[in-house]
């Protein structure tokens, strides 16, 4: 299956059923823009945290109306982070959406030890983009959570997105573990870890995907370019997934394709209690509803063949 854009994931969804997004600090008017329209698409229903009047103020500035009932008043940030939490784990709301606050200040409230969305498992940050540039959805990991990743980590971070992946119906996503070189060396460890992923694929122990490694970015994405290089591989040229060695590796690529190079950018962290949806601060209207639908396809699943 090839998903061209992220309107392809809404379709593909099993099922239809409308989701109730919890947003934190909803005063931004793109953020609420995007949850409206969302609302309007039939995707979800509505919990706005924050400054009652201020996000009455900011719903009267872009034209639309907001239901006065679905608002519970917080005075900061860190309360209106607070209390989207809690609406997830009272079971009022199913998944996150993060609005005009800083992402320290939400991913404080959501792994707290205690009151928090922590799942037992290692939370990563995913960017899907919808690019003219490129020939399907493809995401990128982890350029937002895991600062240096280990071994075991990456392969946490592989599994992680794969399901994200089979949620959207892509059955068995490529996997590209990207590095400067597309050969091992010692002095590159990121090159040792990644020749390493692509053995545990090989042996089954990463399972639902093809993993491909050490690979350049060129490689992965660019089907001329492993002509050009003779590099043989199902992944080169067709990449679903690159998996980063690094957080600066991953947040300065996630930033120049969504900036110089135009791609829709679709955000969600997985590996909590719900999905999370998360996009930058520069993010239009159309990014944030993807993230909402990002989110909404890991709870509603893929459409059975």
């Amino acid at each position: 299956m090839v998903l061209k854009n992220f309107d392809d994931i809404r379709q593909n969804m099993k099922s239809d059923t409308k989701r109730t997004v919890a947003v934190a600090s909803a005063i931004e008017d793109k953020t609420l823009e995007a949850v409206l329209e969302a609302h309007d698409m039939g995707l979800v229903d509505y919990i706005l945290t924050g400054p009652r009047d201020e996000i009455l103020k900011t719903a009267e500035e872009i034209g639309r109306t907001v239901d006065r009932s679905r608002i519970i008043d917080a005075e900061s940030d860190h309360e209106s982070a607070v209390k989207a939490v809690e609406l997830i784990r009272s079971g009022d709301a199913d998944f996150l959406q993060k609005g005009l606050l800083h992402t320290s200040t939400m991913l404080k409230a959501v792994v707290n030890k205690e009151h928090g969305l922590r799942a037992g498992k290692m939370m990563n940050y995913v960017a899907v983009f919808e690019s003219d540039y490129y020939h399907k959805l493809f995401a990128i990991t982890d350029g937002g959570m895991q600062i240096a990743p280990n071994l075991a980590q990456k392969k946490e971070i592989i599994e992680s997105t794969v399901e994200l992946f089979h949620s959207f119906g892509v059955k068995k996503p490529k996997v590209a573990c990207m590095c400067a070189v597309e050969e091992i060396n010692p002095k590159m460890p990121e090159t040792v870890e990644a020749a390493a992923l692509k053995g545990m694929s090989e042996r089954g122990e990463i399972g639902g995907c093809i993993v491909e490694g050490p690979i350049s970015f060129d490689l992965a994405m660019i089907p001329e370019a492993s002509k050009v290089k003779k590099f043989a591989s199902p992944v080169a040229g067709d990449a679903d997934i690159i998996l980063v060695p690094g957080i600066a590796a991953g947040n300065m690529l996630v930033k120049s394709i969504y900036t110089f190079g135009g791609a829709t950018m679709g955000g969600v962290i997985l590996g909590g209690r719900c999905p999370i949806s998360m996009t930058s601060r520069e993010s239009t209207v159309r990014g944030r509803v993807s993230s909402i639908i990002l989110s909404c396809s890991i709870l509603n699943g893929e459409k059975e063949e």
